[in-house]
């Protein structure tokens, strides 16, 4: 099937599901009026959204626009720690689970607000002895364990801003993160549990810091104890615990402006060197206090579990701050959700109470090779909403998590948004929007999305285009750190004065938004962004390789899998070995296991124009076992050619 004739089936999609009647009489946004209200008064919605927070000091004016930059709550200050924490503390709230966490090998903690707040206090006062004031940048590298969350709302606290590295990231990926960032200070464990084993964390600090002469000291979370012998250094390296043993739980918040930095996060470019997006502490606070109460309609008996990794920007947004802001009960967990065994994510739904579950089309695409009766085992009774994230999903995904995890009673939210969003920008409100498997539905209100041509000219019905927002919206992105003349040409050049979100997308004639993935070289795997110019250069960083393309090729699990082309020097291609196992741990040492190349294929030469540019569509072309596209502009066609027929005598053997 051509991918037009893919995307006139996916706009065909006849099946629509109403929002059920009691969750529409009971949903915290449950008329249409929301919608019509944000479109006529933008400034004023966005307002009424800021005000469901504590400031310290009222705005003088909601919003700032010189495109491409936005200031928003100009004057306002406030603090994010203490709209997560302190104002939960007055009532009830004070002794509700805040946080409820499970580790990897069984292990589980719950922390109240107060008990939260009084770690937080500690946390912050113990980084306030060891240097970190306001604007110093913290790295923060740790497996899914509470003191995760912790490190952030201490930061928060102090105003440092933090930049949190997944845990899954090598050494050397680290340390481009540290050295861009500039950061004083990292807080890291000696180790993380994935799948039975020990992720080497204060190992790869090391190696590391040991080339980040900014970094003045590392505090060490003690995870995994024996299991991981570490190395302290003598008045660098500190023990979590021994200082946090000593350290008052009294600590004031530090009164910030809202354009103030809240966090940089480092996403994958087309470039090769990740992107530091920055967030600020107003506007993002309000974008996703604000999302999460309706799109995900909380309620104060709620269990809520975003399943995602906060190394991610999901995890920011929908564990920590979105969550906690609204005095939610945010459920975590360490690992993968098929260890220790396949119905792990269930067992946790049932032994919780799990009610609001949010997770990725991946992970769903799993459970379905799984099978049905899987979870057919479990209590899933207490779920009355469930949503998705990370990626576009498949309506036989969205129609079996509907059926299978819902149990056909709970409302999908299918949510598209981005690391420089920082807030979900298009999803339905499960108490107002019909639904269609495979769709992201409508903007959420005060989001103005399009889809444009080329031209940048909005495109009837049915027919694709880019997918660009045409207003600012509070949890905007501000700028990629130390670089403003990227964030200008990544996301503002192409339309001048729209942000360009690098996506494809359709409209129906209902107006529903269908998202058909990246239109530029950034992969989604697995709902991670992973660049095709990190891949590239991590190959040719190995002494065998010439030459590198990466592509992203269609997966059923995944959504997308990296195949690399590779050419090998002369030396290398002579010596008969198969470099196919080295070549994947190579990548793995340099960027990190999400970036495994699913495929390495060898090839003599690689398909490039005149000017010696590497055509990426044609190995997509070839990848995906499509027809070759034009080929006019090759310097020489028969490369192509027998690339191609090399390729699909691989695949057939």
């Amino acid at each position: 099937m051509t991918e037009n004739k893919a995307i006139e089936a996916l706009l065909q999609e006849a099946r629509v599901f109403a929002p059920p009647v009691e969750f529409a009489m009971q949903a915290n946004a449950a008329d249409d009026a929301v919608y019509r209200e944000a479109a006529a008064d933008p400034e004023g919605f966005w307002a009424r959204m800021a005000a469901q927070l504590t400031w310290f000091t009222p705005w003088q004016r909601v919003l700032e626009w010189d495109p491409p930059h936005a200031r928003w709550f100009t004057g306002g200050k406030l603090n994010v720690s203490y709209n997560c924490l302190d104002r939960h503390l007055i009532g009830a709230r004070r002794n509700k689970a805040a946080i409820i966490w499970e580790g990897e090998p069984g292990d589980r903690r719950t922390l109240t607000y107060w008990e939260l707040a009084q770690e937080v206090n500690r946390a912050a006062n113990v980084l306030r002895d060891l240097g970190v004031k306001k604007g110093d940048r913290v790295t923060i590298y740790m497996p899914m364990i509470p003191e995760l969350p912790i490190a952030m709302l201490a930061c928060a606290r102090l105003g440092a801003p933090h930049s949190v590295v997944f845990g899954g990231f090598s050494a050397e990926a680290l340390r481009d993160r540290i050295l861009d960032a500039q950061a004083k200070l990292v807080i890291t464990a000696d180790g993380g549990f994935r799948r039975g084993q020990v992720v080497p964390l204060k190992r790869n600090v090391d190696q590391a810091v040991a080339q980040t002469p900014c970094v003045e000291k590392v505090l060490v979370v003690q995870r995994v104890g024996e299991r991981e012998q570490v190395m302290m250094h003598r008045d660098r390296d500190y023990w979590w615990h021994d200082l946090m043993l000593q350290a008052s739980t009294r600590c004031d918040p530090e009164p910030m402006d809202a354009e103030d930095i809240l966090y940089i996060l480092y996403t994958s470019g087309t470039t090769g060197k990740p992107k530091g997006v920055v967030h600020t502490t107003g506007g993002y606070l309000t974008g996703v206090n604000a999302t999460t109460r309706l799109i995900f309609d909380l309620k104060e008996d709620d269990v809520y579990w975003c399943t995602a990794d906060i190394g991610w920007v999901t995890g920011h947004s929908y564990i920590v701050y979105g969550p906690l802001s609204n005095g939610a009960t945010s459920l975590m967990y360490e690992g993968s959700p098929d260890y220790p065994d396949w119905e792990r994510f269930w067992s946790i739904v049932e032994r919780h109470g799990v009610t609001v579950l949010y997770t990725a089309p991946t992970a769903i695409r799993s459970f379905m090779r799984w099978g049905p009766e899987l979870p057919a085992r479990h209590d899933l009774s207490s779920l009355r909403l469930l949503g998705t994230v990370g990626e576009p999903i498949n309506p036989e995904a969205w129609m079996w998590y509907r059926e299978h995890i819902g149990g056909n009673r709970c409302p999908v939210v299918d949510t598209w948004w981005q690391t420089e969003t920082g807030m979900i920008m298009i999803t339905p409100l499960p108490g107002i929007v019909p639904t269609k498997p495979g769709s992201a539905t409508r903007p959420f209100p005060g989001v103005f999305a399009a889809v444009v041509d080329e031209q940048g000219q909005p495109v009837p019905p049915g027919q694709g285009g880019y997918l660009v927002l045409t207003r600012p919206w509070p949890a905007m992105l501000r700028t990629v750190y130390g670089d403003p003349d990227r964030y200008v040409q990544t996301y503002w050049s192409r339309f001048p004065g729209v942000y360009f979100t690098g996506d494809g997308a359709k409209l129906d004639e209902d107006g529903y938004f269908w998202l058909l993935g990246r239109v530029d070289d950034v992969m989604n795997v697995s709902g991670h962004r992973v660049g095709t110019m990190e891949v590239e250069s991590a190959l040719v960083d190995h002494p065998a390789v010439a030459e590198a393309a990466v592509i992203g090729r269609h997966d059923p699990i995944k959504g997308q899998a990296i195949a690399a082309f590779v050419t090998l020097k002369e030396a290398a291609a002579r010596d008969g070995q198969d470099h196919t196992a080295e070549l994947k741990s190579h990548v793995v040492e340099k960027i990190g296991a999400i970036a495994r190349p699913d495929q390495i294929f060898f090839a003599a030469e690689l398909p490039k124009t005149r000017s010696g540019k590497i055509m990426r569509r044609l190995l997509r072309d070839i990848a995906e076992g499509r027809q070759l596209g034009d080929t006019t502009t090759l310097a020489d066609p028969t490369v192509v050619q027998a690339l191609k027929e090399r390729y699909e005598e691989e695949e057939e053997a």
